[in-house]
């Protein structure tokens, strides 16, 4: 069964039908509606579209990278995921350009060694006359650079206090009374919220935001995907029941009892049976809130990558993955992927494919840990992600716009 991809296919057509025309600040133009919502059943199996192919891996290293805590796109890079290199790349040009034409020049002014090329050639925004016959690096070399020059990727690969700043390092400034700061302190917002789904998972503050106020004029791009909020329930008896039926039969059939006496009669028994096997007690779900819905390239990476995420907390609290909820502001296609969202909507859907994840054990968290034998971080790596039974059609290629 595939649910949620029907409702995604729904969502291209409404914007398709019903979409009003605006302007953006990529100057592309849009086609947009408002305030729609996807939901997603965990049973139907992983929430990764098969009308075009998607890239499973690209979306796992994203998802790592805003879960170390890291805003730069060297690993990112060195990973082959190319999702942000736009723009880091934008920033970079925008800072030579603006640098060159307001005022710099060879003798008072300095543009580091190796941001700029001589070619010969009149570059078409450099107005500055010392600067002719220069252009900035290309695309293409600045990536390189990234890889290759620490210095430069340090400097140039950083995109701000985006999401795994916030995310895992929260700056929070404290006030006396006299509005005086007088200490400053960063909250993991990913490790506080792990630690309250094991000891109130009733709460309804289980929520991580990357909307930092303060912080959105030192970010490349302000949060589209800006928060999300976790709510778990007590399975009922019943499915607990199912749980253990199916972990004894599969896993431990050594201890089926001899009789046709269901093990774990009152809810007592059958509590202690999970407790005996570590099998979770929980379900747990996750509703994202969105701003801004890139619907043809954006939207199903985000779908994936919030399915992943809950997935993995799911592990870490031992609980079991339920309802995939998205809040979606303004949802838009861009005017150069209208043919193509109309070439996914044609496309018979498969059924979804499921999730592996390796080493389900305390070896491999979401926090880095330190081993109290080695003193070395664990954390999870790409390649403890599997994807099977995946059944897709072929990529649709589109504009990616900055």
């Amino acid at each position: 069964m595939n649910r949620i991809e029907q409702q995604y296919l729904s969502l291209l057509k409404d914007i398709l039908d019903n979409g009003k025309q605006k302007t953006d600040r990529t100057g592309t133009g849009t086609i947009s509606v408002f305030g729609r919502q996807l939901r997603h059943d965990f049973r139907d199996g992983f929430p990764l579209l098969t009308t075009k192919r998607m890239a499973f891996k690209a979306i796992v290293t994203e998802l790592l990278w805003f879960l170390r805590g890291d805003t730069n796109i060297k690993y990112l890079v060195e990973n082959n995921c190319h999702i942000w290199d736009g723009d880091a790349y934008k920033a970079f040009l925008k800072y030579i350009i603006n640098g060159i034409n307001g005022g710099l020049d060879k003798i008072s002014g300095y543009i580091e060694p190796g941001y700029l090329i001589e070619d010969g050639r009149q570059y078409e925004h450099f107005t500055n006359p010392w600067f002719f016959g220069f252009r900035p690096l290309t695309k293409e070399e600045f990536i390189e650079k990234i890889k290759t020059d620490e210095s430069f990727a340090k400097k140039w690969g950083d995109l701000g206090p985006i999401y795994g700043k916030q995310w895992r390092n929260w700056e929070n400034e404290i006030v006396n009374y006299a509005g005086q700061k007088y200490n400053s302190q960063t909250i993991d917002q990913i490790q506080q919220l792990i630690n309250d789904l094991k000891t109130n998972p009733d709460s309804r503050r289980l929520m991580v935001n990357a909307w930092n106020v303060g912080e959105l004029h030192h970010m490349v791009l302000p949060p589209c995907h800006y928060g999300f909020q976790l709510y778990t329930r007590e399975l009922t008896t019943e499915e607990k029941r199912f749980i253990i039926t199916n972990y004894i039969l599969e896993v431990k059939p050594e201890d089926k009892p001899n009789s046709d006496k269901f093990w774990g009669d009152t809810d007592g028994e059958v509590d202690l049976y999970l407790e005996k096997y570590n099998l979770p007690k929980r379900k747990i779900s996750l509703m994202w809130n969105q701003r801004s819905v890139d619907t043809f390239l954006g939207l199903p990476f985000n779908i994936a990558s919030y399915g992943l995420l809950l997935m993995i907390i799911a592990k870490e609290v031992n609980m079991i993955p339920e309802e995939l909820i998205g809040n979606l502001g303004d949802c838009h296609l861009y005017t150069n992927h209208l043919e193509q969202a109309r070439e996914q909507i044609s496309r018979r859907q498969y059924d979804l494919p499921t999730l592996k994840i390796k080493g389900i054990n305390d070896n491999h968290i979401i926090y880095p840990k330190l081993l109290p034998t080695t003193g070395e971080e664990e954390f999870y790596e790409i390649s403890d992600f599997e994807i099977e039974n995946y059944q897709f059609h072929p990529t649709i290629k589109a504009p990616l716009s900055n």
